[in-house]
């Protein structure tokens, strides 16, 4: 069994979270006797068992130990069948010496001793690094000195994952601990400390700990009579000592496995990110071409994982906003032009009285045009392509979606997230008139007004709608001028360049509510292309993000077959 462990080890650790299931598993192997193979010469558990026996009988003649302390094992509680050789007990069969931890009452004239606290376990081992010292009583140090081979058991914390993991002392240490712990020491004649950790961290005695639990003051507890009641698998003495010896080697290997796949993600990521910077960094459309059909040559080498797409994708969009996505036409009609129609077409309607007259917008400084732009594009602000802007608003609503035709307020999770969602509504009371004039429409540019700092600020273009929905106040609705791509408009608004703005303009002091007003929204630079190149734009980066889309499937797919075969390879041990 080990030897197919070893020999699989590296496929079963590229599965997502291989190598912590496959310390799962190693620890489930050490437990059950699967791990290395038993020698019938060995002196077999029960004879342990019974010195444990005869030595009780001694502590309970010589009132040492209280008969009833000791906790039998019944049939009914043995978990599974154990090799030949080993048995079943319980922890307080193994008559450990159990002994709480030091209280924090000092005493001026006592002794200057470190006194170890869970600040000072780290990655399940004792650090000496950043102690802290007190002033006790010479009996009290006496009492809770710690040798090496005893256990430390974290009786009480915050976390349940903590609760009852057994920390070995390696070596004597000049420590004592404090409250928070149950110091147990064993016959060293009897049980191997550190096999009893490895006990300790399997998922048999996590889940019988699990089920102990005392929860007080928000905090998880455990005390003797608890921890007593532990089922323990118990090998011969020396297939203890080859059962640690085994973990450590295979947790060794596990441990170089977890280097050597961070370092392969680390220069992954940092490779992509090379080529990716290629494409940003090309000159125009036609260099940009054979950049990427360098990178396309390869790309099911590079994009193997869904980080690396999702910073393709990163890449996509900002090149769609520099001019680089697809080439210039020269018969194009130049973006210059282009708003100068727009500004006309907006007089027009403010003259009719169709539309209000939209306030100045702000100039573009320089340090806002982070790129030169092609000849045929402008440095221009959202606002610039915008007809009419309101917000909506906000009732009292019912804590439940609308049914129906009822009427309903869309909730600002609606345009989060980059694609128009009509089902995140509240249902709007009966006992309210809706007003329409809030109403969703087929074309409406919809910006978040306040949401947390990553998305305050999103926007969706609503392609379609279901009536009867209402704006909540947190959006701000756009109503753009049919001279522009509103598709194009919304990648423009997804930018770096536009993220960095609204973090700048973004008011708010937690990052989990921000705001940005209506006048902010429309002062926000754009690159503006030709519009026959937004079009453009747009059908290119659609048909590059499906490609992205089949890449992550295909990952998902090479991950679901690699799930399966660590499953079938756990469930055959």
């Amino acid at each position: 069994m080990t030897a197919l462990l070893t020999d699989n080890l590296p496929l079963l650790a590229a599965a997502p979270n291989g190598i912590k299931k496959l310390r799962e598993l190693i620890l489930e192997l050490a437990v059950r006797g699967k791990l290395v193979p038993q020698d019938p010469s060995d002196e077999p558990a029960s004879e342990l068992l019974r010195r444990i026996a005869e030595e009780k009988a001694r502590l309970v003649a010589e009132g040492k130990l209280k008969k009833k302390s000791l906790l039998e094992m019944t049939g009914e509680e043995q978990l599974y069948h154990l090799p030949s050789g080993w048995e079943w007990c319980k922890l307080s069969g193994l008559i450990p010496d159990f002994q709480n931890g030091a209280s924090s009452r000092g005493d001026a004239s006592g002794i200057n001793v470190t006194v170890l606290r869970l600040a000072d376990i780290k990655s399940g081992e004792i650090s000496l690094e950043d102690t802290r010292n007190m002033t006790l009583e010479a009996a009290t140090v006496s009492k809770h000195g710690l040798e090496s081979g005893d256990i430390l058991l974290i009786r009480v914390n915050g976390s349940a994952d903590l609760v009852g993991r057994f920390i070995v002392c390696r070596n004597e240490l000049q420590a004592i601990p404090c409250d928070h712990f149950i110091r147990m020491r064993f016959p060293k004649d009897v049980i191997d400390s550190a096999y009893l950790k490895i006990v300790g961290d399997s998922a048999l005695v996590r889940q019988a700990i699990a089920g102990l639990f005392v929860s007080t003051a928000g905090q998880k507890t455990v005390n003797q009579g608890h921890i007593g009641s532990l089922p323990i698998p118990l090998p011969p003495l020396a297939e203890q000592h080859s059962i640690v010896a085994k973990v450590d080697e295979l947790m060794a290997l596990c441990d170089r496995l977890e280097a050597q796949q961070a370092d392969a993600e680390s220069a992954h990521a940092q490779l992509v990110q090379a080529l990716l910077d290629s494409l940003t960094q090309a000159s125009d459309a036609n260099d940009f071409a054979t950049n990427w059909q360098r990178l396309a040559e390869h790309f099911h080498t590079l994009f193997t994982t869904e980080p690396s797409i999702d910073a393709l994708e990163q890449a996509l969009l900002q090149l769609a906003v520099m001019g680089k996505l697809v080439p210039q036409e020269s018969g194009d009609e130049p973006a210059s032009e282009l708003l100068k129609r727009i500004a006309e077409e907006k007089e027009q309607l403010v003259n009719k009285g169709k539309i209000r007259r939209q306030k100045p917008l702000r100039e573009i400084t320089e340090e806002e045009k982070p790129y030169e732009l092609p000849a045929t594009w402008a440095w221009t602000q959202l606002g610039s392509q915008v007809l009419e802007s309101g917000a909506g608003w906000s009732p009292s609503c019912e804590a439940r979606p609308r049914d129906g035709d009822e009427w309903g307020v869309l909730k600002v999770s609606a345009v989060s997230w980059g694609i128009y969602r009509p089902e995140e509504n509240k249902a709007l009371p009966p006992n309210l008139e809706a007003r329409p004039e809030h109403e969703v429409a087929k074309g409406d540019f919809l910006v978040s007004r306040a949401n947390t700092a990553e998305l305050v600020a999103r926007s969706v273009v609503v392609e379609e709608t279901p009536k009867r929905l209402m704006l909540s106040d947190k959006i701000v609705r756009l109503k753009l001028t049919p001279m522009c791509a509103p598709r194009y408009m919304n990648l423009a608004n997804s930018v770096p360049l536009a993220r960095r703005y609204y973090s700048q303009v973004a008011g708010g002091t937690s990052s989990s509510m921000k705001n940005v007003s209506r006048e902010q929204i429309l002062n926000l630079p754009i690159a503006l292309p030709p519009l026959a190149e937004q079009h453009r734009i747009v059908a290119k980066f659609d048909s590059l993000v499906s490609l992205c889309g089949t890449l992550k499937r295909q990952i998902n797919a090479a991950t679901e077959k690699q799930i399966a075969l660590l499953n079938a390879f756990m469930a055959k041990v």
